[in-house]
C-alpha cells in the first residue's frame, strides 16, 4: 500500500496525475509540467512536500551531535536560522543532503523522502549521549509556496512581517490561524516559503493559501515541474547527482563542507585527503548546442573517449534548450569546454556553462 500525504484529497480534487514516488502516492503533474513550471517562474505555485523527512534532534548535546554528522557548521547558526548541509559516510560518500533548522529548543533536520528511514537509522547508529532523535514525518505536514508572488500571498494570512524573514531563516508564525514553523527556503530558484504544521490542519491551510492566491492565478504544482525548476538552478537531486558513490567536493558542495570547523565530522578525514590529492572528476552543468535533450545515464565523450556521464537532463522550459548535469574528468570541467553526449547512438554536441542555467530567479 502506498502512503498518502495529508493533501491527498486535494490532489485528487485538482485532477492530479498520481504516481508512486518514494512509497507515497503523489502528483507528477496537474495542468502539465511546462504550464506549472512557468506558473512558479512568473507568479506562485504550491508543492506538497510532506513526503520529505522531518527529524527532530533534542537534548543538550544536539548541536555537537548534528555538527558531528553533518558537513556544515551548526555552531554558526543563530536562533531560527537554517543551513543546507550533507550527511556523509566515513569514506566521504553522501548519505543524504538536507536542511538543518536551529529552532528554540531543538534542531529540525529536513531530509529527502527516499532517504527518511535510512537517515533516521544512520542518526541512531551514530547517536551521542544527551541526544533524543524523534522522527515527526507522519505527524507534520509540509507545504512549499514558491514564486515571485509567494510573499504577498502568505502575508495576507499570517501575523508575521514576512519582509523581516531573510532567505534561509525561519519563524514561529500563525498562518490561517494555525501555529506553525514558517521558513523562507525552497528548491526552485524563486522566492518562497516552507510551512510546517500539524497534519490535521492540512485542509484548512491548503484552502486558505489557495483562496488568498487566486488573484495571482495560484496553482498546485507536481513533481515534474519541481524537477525542471531545480535543474535550471543546478540544485542537486539525491539518487541522480549525488549518492553514496559521490562526495560533496566533486559534487560542487564545498561551500557547505566545512573541513576546518572546530569539530570534525564523519567523513572529514577522508575528504581532506581527497582535497589534498586533487579531484579526479567534477559535477558540471552543460547545455546542448542543438535540439537534443540529455537524460540520466547518457555517456559523455571527448574525441572518441568516454570522459563522464549525465546525471540529470531535460528540456529547459525557461530557456527552450536541452540542459544537463554530469560528472566529467576534471580536465574537461572548465566553462567553455565542448564535448559530445551519446544520445541513443548519436553524438550530440554540448558545452560546459556557468550555472545556474536560469539566471532571472528571485532567489539563487
Amino acid at each position: 500500500m502506498l502512503k498518502k500525504t495529508p493533501f491527498y484529497n486535494q490532489h485528487l480534487a485538482n485532477k492530479g496525475r498520481m504516481v508512486d514516488f518514494v512509497g507515497y502516492e503523489l502528483p507528477v503533474q496537474f495542468q502539465g509540467i511546462i504550464a506549472e513550471h512557468n506558473r512558479v517562474r512568473t507568479t506562485v505555485g504550491v508543492f506538497d512536500v510532506s513526503h520529505m523527512g522531518r527529524i527532530e534532534i533534542r537534548g543538550q548535546g544536539r548541536q555537537s551531535f548534528v555538527n558531528r554528522v553533518t558537513t556544515n557548521d551548526v555552531n554558526s547558526l543563530a536562533p531560527y536560522q537554517a543551513q543546507y548541509s550533507v550527511l556523509c559516510y566515513p569514506d566521504g560518500g553522501i548519505v543524504d543532503d538536507l536542511v538543518v533548522y536551529n529552532l528554540s529548543d531543538y534542531l529540525l533536520l529536513v531530509v529527502n523522502g527516499t532517504n527518511n528511514q535510512k537517515d533516521t537509522d544512520w542518526l541512531i547508529e551514530n547517536k551521542m549521549a544527551g541526544v533524543e532523535i524523534i522522527n515527526q514525518t507522519q505527524d507534520i505536514a509540509q507545504l512549499a509556496v514558491q514564486g515571485p508572488k509567494a510573499e504577498p500571498v502568505i502575508q495576507k494570512i499570517t501575523n508575521v512581517n514576512l519582509s523581516s524573514i531573510q532567505f534561509y531563516w525561519a519563524a514561529n508564525a500563525m498562518v490561517a490561524g494555525i501555529d506553525m514553523i514558517l521558513s523562507r527556503t525552497g528548491y526552485t530558484g524563486e522566492d518562497g516559503f516552507e510551512l510546517y504544521f500539524e497534519a490535521k490542519y492540512a485542509s484548512k491551510v491548503w484552502d486558505a493559501v489557495f483562496n488568498t492566491g487566486k488573484e495571482f492565478e495560484i496553482a498546485p504544482i507536481g513533481l515534474g515541474a519541481r524537477d525542471t525548476l531545480r535543474l535550471e538552478m543546478k540544485y542537486c537531486l539525491y539518487g541522480n547527482d549525488i549518492d553514496k558513490t559521490t562526495n560533496p567536493l566533486e559534487a560542487g558542495l564545498s561551500f557547505v563542507t566545512k573541513l576546518d570547523k572546530s569539530e570534525s565530522f564523519i567523513g572529514s578525514d577522508t575528504l581532506k585527503k581527497i582535497k589534498s590529492q586533487g579531484l579526479t572528476r567534477k559535477l558540471i552543468g552543460f547545455t546542448m548546442k542543438g535540439k537534443a535533450i540529455p537524460r540520466p545515464h547518457y555517456e559523455i565523450f571527448k574525441d572518441g573517449d568516454k570522459i563522464g556521464f549525465v546525471t540529470s537532463g531535460t528540456l529547459s522550459p525557461s530557456l527552450k534548450i536541452g540542459i544537463g548535469l554530469g560528472y566529467v574528468k576534471t580536465e574537461f570541467s572548465n566553462v567553455g569546454q565542448e564535448f559530445e553526449v551519446d544520445i541513443r547512438g548519436e553524438k550530440a554536441p554540448a558545452i560546459v556553462v556557468k550555472t545556474p542555467f536560469y539566471k532571472q530567479g528571485t532567489r539563487k
